[in-house]
C-alpha cells in the first residue's frame, strides 16, 4: 500500500508514454541509447528506493527535527544511509551528461524518478535538489577550475550547495540586498553580509557546502544591475581539490517552521570575523543572469512539489475513504438495520475526492509536459526552435510554480476534510503533508510576485505571440478530440473558456499599459488561477483524448479479461476527469473572468484607514 501513497504508477506511465509519448525521444540523436525498458527500470528503481528508504524518514525527520548547537546543525541520523544511496545511484545528476558524471537521462523521465524521490519526503530531497542547482550554475557560467574543484562534487553529492539571496531588510527585493564584496589581490573577494531562510545552508550531511551568494562589489550600480554572484565554500578547497581552513561562514540560528521540521532553514553570517573569501562566478554585476538561471530552475522544482504533495494526499484520502465505513447509504438512509458503508459511497466524499483526481491528474501532465519541452529544446535541430520552445518554458513557469503549489497545498486541504477529526491529528499523514506544502507558495518568489510576472512580462513576450502560441496548442487539441464521439460535448464548454481567457487577457493588457495599472494588477493572481484553469482543462481534454483513442481499441478486441478490463476503466476514468472539469470546474473559472473584467479599483482605491485595526 505504501507505493501508491507517493505517485499512482499507472498514471505517471499513461502520461509519458501515451499522453506525451516520451518514446519518441529515442528516435533523436541525443537520447537514442536508450529504450522504453531503460526508462521503465530507472523509474522503478526510484519508486523501489523511495518506498524502502526515503519514506520511512519523513514521520522520523517531522517528530526529530534538527539539533542546533555551536552554530552547526544536526540532522537526524537516519538521512545519513539514504543520502549516501542518493550518491551511489547517481541519483543528483540524472539528467547531466554522461562526460560530467551524469547519466544523460531525459528531463521527464527524471521528472517521473524525482517525484518519487522528493515526494517521498522533500526534507530529504531538498538536499540533492538545491545541490544540483548549484552545480548547474557552475557548470553554465563556472571556469574550468571551479568545475573541477566544486561542480563534480556536488553533481556526485559528495558536496552539496545552496541559493544564498534572502537578507532581512531586502525580502523578495533582492536588489536591495547590503551584502558586499571586496576584491583581493589574489583575484578572490571579502564577502561581509549576512543572509536568512537558506535552505540546507549548514548540516553535518556532507563534509562541504558550496554558497552560491549574492553580494554587491564595492562601487557597483545600485539595485539589481550592480549584484555580482560569488562561490562561498563552507570549507576552503585547496588547488588540487582537498579540504583547507574553514572559511568565515558561521550558521547564527535555525527557523522553527511550520513544516519541513528536518529541513534546515538557517541564518547565514558572512565575514563576522573579516575573514570570508569567495570567487566571482560569471562576470561582474552579472549576479541575477546568472542566478535566475537556478531560480527558474527552482520555481519549477517547487511548482512540482505542489504536485507531489497533492498526489500523496489524494492517494492517502482515496485509501481511508475506501476503507472508513461510517453512514449509511443515502437511499437507505431510512433503513434502521442497514450497514455502515465506506464513506466513498457519499456524495460529499466523492466530490471533494474528484476534485482532488482532476487536480492532481492535470498538474501530473503540465509538469511533465514542461520537462517534456525541455528534452525538445535540447533535441531542436534550429535555434529558432529553441527559442521558441524556450519562450514556451518562460511563460509557463509562474503558473506552474504558482498555481500547482496553491492547488497542491488546497488538495491537502481537503484531504484532511475527507479523514475528518483524524486528519487534524499529528498521527496522520495528510496532516504533516499540509503543514509541509504550504511553504511551496512562498518558495522562490512568492505566488502573488509570479502574478506580477505573468501578467507585467510573460503574457506580453514576443508582443504576444507566445500566448497566442499556448491558445493554437489548445486549439489543436480542442481539433483532435471533436473528432472523438465520447468528447464531442466537452468541447464548447472549453472552446468557451478559451476564449474568454484569450479576451481577459487582452483587456489587462491594455489595462497595466495605462492609468488603470494598480487596478490591472489587483488582479495578477486571480488572472494566474483562471489562466491554470484552463490549462488545467486543456491538459485533461488532451488526456481524455488519448484514453478515449485506448478506449475505441479495447472495445474494438471484444472481450475484457484480466488487465484489460483493469485498463478500461482507468481510461474511463480519465474521461470522466475531464468531463468533470469542464461541468464544474470552469463555469467557476468564467465566473472570475467576469470578475476579473469588471477592473474592480477597491482594493486600489480603499484608504489605508477603512481597512481597520
Amino acid at each position: 500500500m505504501a507505493a501508491q501513497l507517493i505517485a499512482d504508477r499507472r498514471d505517471v506511465d499513461f502520461v509519458l508514454f501515451e499522453q506525451l509519448q516520451v518514446e519518441k525521444l529515442v528516435e533523436k540523436d541525443k537520447f537514442r541509447d536508450f529504450d522504453r525498458k531503460m526508462f521503465d527500470m530507472v523509474i522503478n528503481e526510484a519508486r523501489h528506493f523511495a518506498i524502502k528508504e526515503i519514506l520511512p524518514l519523513n514521520e522520523i525527520g517531522d517528530k526529530e527535527g534538527l539539533i542546533f548547537e555551536n552554530n552547526q546543525v544536526t540532522i537526524p541520523e537516519s538521512f545519513h544511509r539514504p543520502y549516501e544511496q542518493l550518491r551511489e545511484g547517481g541519483w543528483i545528476s540524472m539528467m547531466e551528461d554522461p562526460r560530467i558524471g551524469g547519466q544523460g537521462l531525459p528531463f521527464s523521465i527524471t521528472q517521473a524518478a524525482l517525484e518519487y524521490i522528493i515526494g517521498a519526503d522533500f526534507s530529504f530531497g531538498a538536499f540533492g535538489f538545491a545541490t544540483h542547482g548549484a552545480a548547474k550554475m557552475i557548470e553554465l557560467f563556472g571556469t574550468e577550475k571551479q568545475k573541477r574543484l566544486y561542480m563534480d562534487r556536488m553533481y556526485t553529492g559528495e558536496w552539496t550547495g545552496t541559493m544564498v539571496l534572502t537578507e532581512a531588510e531586502a525580502g523578495s527585493d533582492v536588489g536591495s540586498l547590503t551584502t558586499t564584496a571586496r576584491k583581493n589581490k589574489d583575484n578572490t573577494y571579502s564577502i561581509i553580509g549576512n543572509k536568512i531562510f537558506i535552505t540546507c545552508g549548514e548540516h553535518n550531511l556532507t563534509s562541504n557546502i558550496i554558497h552560491p551568494v549574492l553580494a554587491r562589489i564595492e562601487g557597483a550600480p545600485a539595485g539589481t544591475r550592480g549584484i555580482s554572484l560569488f562561490l562561498v565554500p563552507k570549507i576552503r578547497v585547496n588547488g588540487d581539490g582537498s579540504l583547507g581552513q574553514p572559511n568565515d561562514v558561521i550558521c547564527t540560528g535555525i527557523e522553527e517552521k511550520m513544516g519541513i521540521h528536518a529541513s534546515p532553514t538557517c541564518q547565514l553570517a558572512f565575514g563576522s570575523k573579516g575573514d570570508c573569501r569567495g570567487e566571482l562566478l560569471g562576470e561582474e554585476n552579472q549576479g541575477m543572469k546568472v542566478m535566475f538561471h537556478m531560480m527558474n530552475e527552482a520555481r519549477l522544482g517547487v511548482g512540482s512539489l505542489g504536485l507531489f504533495n497533492a498526489s500523496s494526499a489524494y492517494l492517502y484520502a482515496l485509501d481511508y475513504a475506501r476503507q472508513r465505513k461510517q453512514g449509511r447509504d443515502l437511499t437507505k438512509i431510512m433503513e434502521k438495520n442497514a450497514e455502515s458503508v465506506a464513506i466513498i459511497n457519499h456524495p460529499d466524499i466523492r466530490r471533494e475526492l474528484l476534485w482532488m483526481k482532476s487536480h492532481v491528474e492535470g498538474m501530473r501532465s503540465l509538469v511533465y509536459f514542461i520537462a517534456m519541452l525541455f528534452d525538445k529544446m535540447e533535441c531542436a535541430s534550429t535555434q529558432d526552435e529553441k527559442v521558441k520552445i524556450s519562450d514556451m518554458i518562460e511563460l509557463l513557469t509562474p503558473v506552474v510554480k504558482s498555481y500547482c503549489t496553491d492547488k497542491g497545498f488546497e488538495c491537502c486541504v481537503r484531504a484532511v476534510q475527507i479523514f475528518g477529526g483524524y486528519g487534524y491529528t499529528r498521527d496522520c499523514p495528510v496532516e504533516r503533508l499540509l503543514r509541509d506544502s504550504k511553504i511551496n507558495s512562498i518558495y522562490e518568489g512568492t505566488n502573488g510576485i509570479q502574478a506580477m510576472d505573468l501578467l507585467g512580462r510573460k503574457m506580453g513576450m514576443k508582443k504576444g505571440a507566445v500566448t497566442m502560441e499556448l491558445l493554437v496548442m489548445m486549439q489543436d487539441t480542442m481539433k483532435k478530440a471533436s473528432e472523438l464521439p465520447a468528447l464531442k460535448d466537452m468541447i464548447p464548454k472549453f472552446e468557451k473558456a478559451v476564449h474568454k481567457l484569450g479576451n481577459t487577457a487582452m483587456a489587462l493588457g491594455s489595462a497595466v499599459m495605462s492609468d488603470k495599472i494598480k487596478h490591472a494588477f489587483a488582479q495578477a493572481s486571480p488572472f494566474l488561477d483562471v489562466t491554470g484553469d484552463v490549462i488545467m482543462a486543456w491538459m485533461l481534454l488532451w488526456r481524455a483524448n488519448a484514453a478515449a483513442l485506448r478506449l475505441r481499441e479495447i472495445e474494438k478486441e471484444g472481450g475484457l479479461p484480466g488487465k484489460r478490463a483493469k485498463d478500461k476503466m482507468f481510461y474511463q476514468g480519465q474521461v470522466l476527469s475531464a468531463q468533470y472539469f469542464m461541468e464544474t470546474i470552469l463555469p467557476q473559472t468564467l465566473g472570475k473572468m467576469d470578475a476579473i473584467d469588471a477592473l474592480s479599483g477597491t482594493m486600489v482605491d480603499m484608504p489605508d484607514p477603512c481597512f481597520g485595526g
